[in-house]
This record gives structure tokens, C-alpha cells and sequence, in this order.
């Protein structure tokens, strides 16, 4: 009983710290950052790029708020805003970081997510 009781507090340890990464992960500053070691971007590049995800984390949320939740929606409203934070964050760039940057966008949605396209998704 003590075993099942501690593999239950380890399993819940682990599933904390995990959501506490991914949380950690998804902040703009912090998204900027990694964008900036595959990227390579200058300290500049990579502030304007923190500001590009700060506020288009912001206009996501109040979609988010405006839409109550509704997934279907919210999907269609924010699908301007993604295209937006791609232009912004591309004028920013080199045409080399571009073709790059390109490339993370595409595997992203390859594989389901669009981490690097926008200010609010968990880029891991």
C-alpha cells in the first residue's frame, strides 16, 4: 500500500513539473529566445521578435476571452492574427533566417502544432 501510495505522489510530481516546462516554455520572452539559437538572431532581431510574440499572445487571449472557449471560432479568428505574427516576425529577419524560419513553421504544422508562428503555443 505504501509503494502504490508513493508511485501515485512520484506520478504526480512528475506530471507537475512537466506542465511546469511546457508553461515555462510558452512564454514569449522565452520562445523568442529559443527562436533566436536556431536562428541565430542578433540581440535586437531577438527583442523585436519578443515584442512581435508579447502582443500577439495578448490579441490572442482576447480572442480567446471573446470567443468564450468556442474551438471552432476561435480557430477562424485567430488564423489572421497567425498570419500577421509570421509577416511581422519575417520583416525582422534575414533572407537566410527566413528560409529557416520558414522551414520551423512548416514542421511545426507538420506536426500538428504552430509553435513558431504565433506568441501563445508552446514552441517544444
Amino acid at each position: 500500500m505504501k509503494k502504490l501510495i508513493l508511485l501515485c505522489c512520484l506520478f504526480i510530481g512528475l506530471t507537475t513539473a512537466s506542465f511546469a516546462q511546457m508553461a515555462a516554455g510558452s512564454k514569449p520572452e522565452e520562445k523568442a529566445m529559443e527562436l533566436q539559437k536556431k536562428l541565430k538572431l542578433t540581440d535586437p532581431q531577438c527583442k523585436k521578435v519578443a515584442a512581435i510574440y508579447t502582443e500577439s499572445s495578448a490579441k490572442f487571449d482576447k480572442i480567446k476571452t471573446e470567443t468564450k472557449g468556442d474551438n471552432t471560432k476561435m480557430l477562424v479568428a485567430i488564423e489572421p492574427l497567425r498570419t500577421a505574427t509570421i509577416k511581422k516576425i519575417k520583416a525582422v529577419l534575414t533572407p537566410a533566417q527566413k528560409l529557416k524560419y520558414d522551414e520551423l513553421v512548416k514542421s511545426s504544422k507538420a506536426a500538428g502544432g504552430t509553435g513558431w508562428s504565433d506568441g501563445w503555443s508552446a514552441s517544444k
